[in-house]
């Protein structure tokens, strides 16, 4: 039973979550294991005594999540010759963002873990970077090899998009003026489809995209001279959403408790909204500055505005 449940949950995509999650308690408990200021402060130049912890865990993620999805998940279909999968028109566009947002924040996190090492800023951005793009490519190659699946350029093009957001700030910046955010939400849709969207909250957070709201977030106070006096921590943010999917491409048919067939439209959601940049308010806590940087990757709820099917419709607060 818990064989079947762990190959219900783990995914391709959920193993990317998985590893950008635990990538974030790395950046979050790294520093809080030492006990005095100087252990928060990121070093002066390359520390051993840091680095060398830091590939080790790294390293073991890395081989771990790769065995992980070998043993768990591709084992169980048949390999084939390497070969190319469209999967470019499903889940209207959602699991491109979950690809973008994934591989943006494995630099974000990756470079931070970085320069609290003592790597210099500029090298900090393009390991971090290197290090997304070669995650999400070896999980790639191995889809290309699957009967089930395919390399997917869309996929691809997405991956590249969500490291470049992040490397090209970083360069043209030195800072993150833009970064990626998800929302979520719990929908109807899935108690239809559980095998497809979720049988739990959290198969639900990672598997059902009508749910989820991906956003982003613009530090208003970065693009104007500090004389305007704008909050550095206010962001305006533009999201991106999609209801009514229970399936990939098309909805098959569903029925309720009563035997009667359900539809669903499959549309299109547009949102702006208010924001926390949580890096940005100011602390003199390195736990604080770490816990920030560990969830502000997550939207706060905030007054949003909706545009969907012609019209628009006020949330007080989204999530």
């Amino acid at each position: 039973m818990c064989g079947k449940i762990i190959k219900k949950l783990i995914t391709p995509n959920f193993l990317h979550k998985i590893f950008v999650s635990t990538g974030l308690l790395i950046t979050l408990h790294a520093p809080l294991a030492g006990q005095t200021t100087a252990f928060f402060t990121p070093a002066g130049s390359p520390d051993k005594s840091r680095i060398i912890p830091v590939l080790a865990a790294e390293g073991t993620l890395y081989a771990g999540s790769m065995i992980g999805l070998n043993v768990l998940w591709y084992k169980n279909y048949k390999h084939s010759a390497f070969h190319l999968f469209n999967d470019n028109a499903e889940w209207l566009q959602m699991d491109k963002l979950g690809h973008t947002l994934t591989a943006y924040t494995i630099s974000r996190i990756t470079s931070a873990v970085y320069q609290w090492c003592g790597i210099k800023h500029s090298s900090s951005a393009e390991y971090g970077t290197a290090l997304a793009m070669a995650y999400q490519t070896n999980i790639e190659i191995f889809d290309g090899f699957s009967s089930a699946w395919g390399f997917s350029i869309g996929d691809m093009i997405a991956n590249t998009a969500g490291a470049s957001i992040y490397g090209l700030q970083e360069g043209a910046w030195n800072e993150q003026r833009v970064s990626l955010k998800i929302s979520f939400h719990r929908t109807k849709y899935a108690q239809y489809r559980p095998d497809q969207l979720g049988e739990n909250t959290l198969q639900q957070t990672l598997k059902d995209y009508n749910g989820q709201t991906y956003w982003a977030a613009f530090a208003i106070a970065s693009f104007f001279p500090k004389s305007a006096k704008i909050p550095q921590w206010l962001c305006l943010d533009f999201g991106y959403g999609a209801d009514g999917m229970i399936g990939a491409r098309y909805n098959p048919p569903v029925y309720n408790s009563n035997g009667d067939e359900q539809f669903f439209p499959r549309y299109r959601q547009y949102y702006c909204s208010l924001d926390v940049d949580l890096t940005r308010i100011p602390t003199n806590s390195g736990a604080l500055k770490a816990i920030f940087g560990t969830i502000s990757f997550i939207k706060v709820p905030m007054p949003t505005l909706e545009f969907s099917q012609k019209k628009f419709k006020f949330h007080l607060l989204y999530f």
